[in-house]
């Protein structure tokens, strides 16, 4: 455990310092390549622009025979396309690297941080478990960095797909100033809990409750409501990166042709309080866009809130509902938000710009 004194301090001479604060960068899609696969290599640059995340993928969806061409393919790409990653690039360029367990996952970190460290916004760890995990991580990026020379620190993500993991959320969170965000991982958590589904995110028929029986007709028909299984971990993610200023992400949806119930999930998320989830699929990118940003009538109501109270002090009644200081303060994170995408949407900025408040 480093003293409050120290938290902030370089964990390596030359290294550049860590941030005090993680910024609030626009993350609605993060959508997952295999940089390693020419035909999806080829799509990145026409993507840059269009999606606020662009992820290399080193580890699962990778053959082991294919690790090595993935990772100089990461290097290629982040080498020689423009506008990707950095603090001013349309688009964030985000890796995920392979388990800290493998035997991959040095030479990731060896190789992508000295050859495309200055183009890297964030790395994603999977499986993490406690927070040794993250100050691993957080070491040996420091001495990456100063001896690459770089002068902003890069940030780590880490997924939650454990047991153990879950019960450590808080201290993991906490781990380091590097620490941007986490994402749920529903299909190995699931294996780990040994939860009976297998399901890649997303509800199941069989998880449900049943209206009461009429009259005490145990025999009669009754509604039954499908629940959500992951209502209770996406809540207790979203409480610890509150706490701790970093940023939930809901994780993969497998289902890729039910982009129906895929919206229910992502909706469900950012209701919950998530920034952002995973795309499989381009078709992914578009239901994330929509999902998580604010739509043209919650700003609207959010803005004349704000507008209305003032100050922020007392009580007002509008369209018949009582309005006061916790009001603003939920209509202020919704036009945070609106203010954000419309800095990197410019179809979002149209539609933001016709509201109009009276003061």
């Amino acid at each position: 455990m480093r003293t409050p004194k120290d938290f902030f301090r370089p964990l390596a001479v030359g290294a550049p310092a860590p941030l005090t604060e993680i910024p609030a960068r626009p993350s609605r899609a993060i959508h997952f390549f295999d940089p390693g696969n020419p035909k999806m290599a080829a799509k990145v640059p026409d993507m840059v622009g269009s999606t606020d995340v662009l992820l290399g993928n080193l580890e699962d969806a990778v053959k082991a025979e294919n690790k090595e061409a993935a990772r100089a393919g990461l290097v290629k790409i982040g080498q020689e396309t423009t506008n990707l990653g950095g603090q001013s690039g349309p688009t964030q360029f985000w890796t995920r690297i392979n388990a800290l367990d493998s035997p991959w996952v040095l030479d990731d970190l060896t190789t992508i941080v000295p050859a495309i460290g200055d183009k890297l916004d964030v790395i994603m760890v999977p499986k993490v478990q406690e927070p040794a995990d993250i100050h691993y991580v957080d070491r040996i990026l420091a001495q990456l960095e100063a001896k690459a020379g770089l002068d902003r620190p890069i940030l780590v993500h880490a997924i939650l797909e454990t047991a153990r993991g879950m019960v450590n959320i808080e201290e993991i969170c906490g781990a380091s100033p590097r620490m941007q965000g986490l994402s749920l991982g529903p299909a190995d958590l699931a294996a780990d809990r040994r939860m009976k589904t297998t399901r890649v995110g997303g509800g199941h028929p069989g998880y449900l409750v049943r209206q009461d029986p009429p009259d005490g007709d145990v025999r009669a028909d009754r509604p039954t409501y499908q629940q959500d299984l992951w209502h209770y971990t996406i809540s207790r993610m979203v409480d610890a990166c509150a706490m701790h200023g970093i940023y939930p992400y809901y994780g993969p949806f497998g289902d890729i042709a039910d982009v129906v119930a895929c919206e229910d999930q992502f909706r469900n998320a950012y209701l919950l309080g998530c920034v952002g989830a995973w795309s499989l699929h381009p078709r992914q990118i578009a239901i994330a866009n929509k999902v998580f940003s604010p739509s043209v009538e919650d700003v609207e109501h959010a803005r004349r809130v704000i507008a209305a109270m003032g100050d922020g002090t007392g009580a007002v009644m509008l369209d018949g509902k009582m309005e006061d200081d916790a009001s603003v303060k939920q209509c202020q994170v919704m036009v945070r938000l609106a203010d954000e995408l419309a800095a990197i949407d410019p179809e979002l900025k149209k539609q933001y710009d016709t509201i109009q408040v009276d003061a």
